[in-house]
């Protein structure tokens, strides 16, 4: 076999800017974009709830229904109803459940032995759940959440009405956000807008072909891939179902995957395209929000004859062709066979799987201890302590670590932005104003940083207890102490003490994106025949693997010390297996379009650096090879698999590059 392109570590002219310290990756908030509509749901449901509550004289009572529309808000998104509805349907139930439980604690006054023991398996199931997946997590927290408000705040009569009127705010932001039918624009429709935004982030990435902003706008278009892929709707199974929108769609999105896989390829080449051809996803994105995506065609959009010269080049020619058609209503050869129905055994196997037991048990230590605490301190309104710690101790939403610290200096500053505004004694319809602008702002503080979201919770929280008659002000202290003593804890014993340490997070991560990666290549290798490729939803996985694994790394550098530094250690070992993954899609477009017979020795020293690299991660060993990238495009005429075998042999310093 002639060698593949040498790869050369490039010698920088300059010396590298300094890594941004992980104290300041962990203050710097995002910039999301302002969800507008999950925010205008938020106020109103809000501000209905509490009205009708001082309406009817039964301000206790709209207190609750408040909570459940608050509940509701943090599980809402930008979503088609169907999905919303799923969503905020798994998390508001486990709220009224965790809401009884909490009351039937206080009404029956047991002891504060019983109330912890209530709790502690309370919380066990609570983490368990939440190692389900993301619907689990967030029926989860809000079962433990609720069952903590329930044991200690005041109860409305009778004491079970507290969780039968929860759920009255959550269908209050489910039912505003019901479009009025025959009134939506078709762009208005996520759908529509994630198809879109896949092919603005293609273009974007196919502009950035050979430049060093290629790796991260291939990040940003995995993303845009994920979010359109949680956004659709199922295609019915049953043979005599007609075609219809849905199955339209699902046609533009094989296509998008089609065009992103051969682009990924080119990206791992460096070889970039002509302008015009890259401004094709740009037109079609504009063509799909015309055309609603589903409902009508959006228009012919012209791919330019540009005479691809490389076996990438072509299958993105091929790509984009069949993507034009399928955005213009007309049928396109499209060779990726369906997606594969999802496994209906998932949630069982991961409800009863060590990782769920493990958090569950790491989540009822933190709340048993606290319980303890509890007992034997003096704590006004004691409650505050669970829900602190159940708010913290969510590894799945990021660094237990950040969140800890996060939670105490958002309190502190939410408490002193509470009494500000409560010295000003404002009024009750007032509160209400108050309330509601502090709900309308949690789907943007959420997404922006931990702390923000605390900032923002923290006044609306003591509001909701100056509206149920108590006195907003004297939590002011308590709050802080309580805050702070559930922190503590959850950093001693949900964080240090623990054995779940960073590298139990990370090398899964990579475990499982290398079996992904491995899978795919598989499927690429075995491919014979016209027969429709599934490896296209092989690749999907791998890519979603890639991406997770790229946020437990990036989660890991925002930490200190050692955890920033091992997380360090395994940023290379990523960025190889994302190169990888784009050395199998241009070696399939190798075999679609060169013709190309996999040889049996470039697979096998593939596999192997990826049992390699597997075993390492499984060990805790990142790989202490240097991680030299080539300087020069691919040669079309030598295999792509073979220079992903040298790059990866350079990484795991197994041996030298042939």
């Amino acid at each position: 076999m002639p060698p593949s392109t040498p790869i050369t570590p490039s010698a920088p002219s300059a010396p590298s800017p300094p890594a941004t310290p992980w104290w300041a990756r962990a203050a710097r908030p995002a910039r999301p974009p302002l969800p507008w509509a999950p925010m205008a749901r938020a106020a109103l449901a809000m501000a209905l709830a509490l009205a009708a509550g001082l309406l009817a004289h039964r301000v206790d009572l709209g207190v609750f229904a408040g909570l459940g529309a608050m509940h509701a808000t943090m599980n809402d998104r930008v979503e088609p109803v169907r999905l919303r509805a799923r969503r905020i349907a798994a998390a508001v139930p486990a709220s009224a459940l965790g809401m009884l439980i909490g009351s039937a604690l206080q009404h029956a006054q047991v002891g504060a032995l019983a109330l912890g023991a209530g709790l502690t398996v309370t919380a066990f199931v609570s983490g368990a759940l939440s190692a389900t997946g993301p619907r689990g997590s967030a029926a989860g927290l809000l079962l433990l959440v609720s069952a903590a408000l329930g044991s200690g705040m005041p109860l409305p009569h009778p004491w079970w009405a507290a969780a039968a009127v929860l759920p009255a705010g959550a269908v209050l932001v489910l039912l505003l956000g019901v479009p009025l039918r025959g009134r939506r624009a078709p762009r208005a429709d996520p759908g529509v807008r994630a198809l879109a935004a896949v092919y603005d982030a293609l273009g974007r990435m196919l502009a950035d072909l050979g430049t060093p902003q290629g790796p991260a706008t291939r990040q940003v278009l995995t993303a845009r891939l994920n979010q359109l892929q949680d956004v659709l709707p199922p295609l019915p199974r049953h043979p005599g179902i007609p075609p219809g929108p849905a199955h339209r769609v699902h046609t533009m999105y094989r296509a998008a995957l089609a065009a992103t896989e051969a682009a990924t390829g080119l990206l791992w080449a460096l070889r970039p395209v002509p302008p015009e051809v890259a401004a094709v996803p740009g037109l079609l994105a504009r063509a799909v929000e015309r055309g609603g995506g589903v409902e009508r065609a959006g228009g012919e959009v012209p791919v330019p004859d540009w005479a691809p010269d490389t076996p990438s080049r072509q299958a993105l020619d091929a790509a984009l062709r069949a993507a034009a058609a399928t955005v213009a209503g007309r049928e396109a050869a499209l060779d990726t066979a369906p997606a594969p129905p999802p496994d209906p055994w998932r949630l069982r196997v991961r409800l009863v799987s060590p990782g769920a037991a493990r958090y569950g048990a790491r989540l009822a230590l933190c709340i048993a201890v606290g319980a303890a605490l509890m007992a034997a301190l003096p704590l006004s309104r004691s409650y505050w302590v669970p829900m602190t710690i159940a708010f913290v101790l969510k590894p799945d939403l990021g660094s237990v670590f950040l969140r800890s610290v996060s939670r105490s200096v958002g309190t502190v500053l939410g408490v002193a932005v509470t009494a500000a505004v409560l010295s000003l004694a404002p009024g009750p319809w007032a509160l209400v104003a108050i309330a509601a602008l502090c709900v309308a702002l949690l789907p943007y503080a959420t997404a922006a940083h931990y702390g923000l979201n605390t900032v923002v919770m923290t006044p609306m929280a003591l509001v909701l207890l100056q509206l149920g008659g108590q006195d907003g002000a004297a939590e002011f202290r308590p709050r802080v102490l309580d805050t702070v003593l559930a922190s503590a804890i959850v950093l001693l014993f949900g964080h240090l003490l623990w054995p779940e340490r960073p590298r139990h997070r990370i090398e899964p991560r990579l475990v499982s994106a290398a079996a992904a990666l491995k899978a795919y290549l598989t499927s690429v290798v075995r491919q014979d025949g016209p027969e429709p490729r599934a490896e296209v939803w092989l690749r999907r996985t791998a890519y979603r693997a890639l991406a997770d694994a790229r946020a437990e790394v990036e989660q890991g550098l925002a930490e200190p010390p050692p955890t920033g530094r091992h997380a360090a250690e395994w940023l290379p070992a990523t960025a190889a297996l994302e190169r990888l993954s784009g050395a199998v899609a241009a070696f399939a477009a190798q075999r679609r379009y060169g013709g190309r017979v996999p040889e049996r020795a470039e697979v096998e020293r593939v596999g192997r650096a990826l049992d390699e690299l597997t075993a390492a991660a499984r060990a805790h060993r990142p790989p202490t090879g240097t991680a030299a990238r080539p300087t020069r495009p691919h040669d079309p005429s030598r295999s792509a698999l073979g220079r992903a075998a040298d790059e990866l042999d350079t990484l795991l310093a197994c041996r030298p590059p042939r």
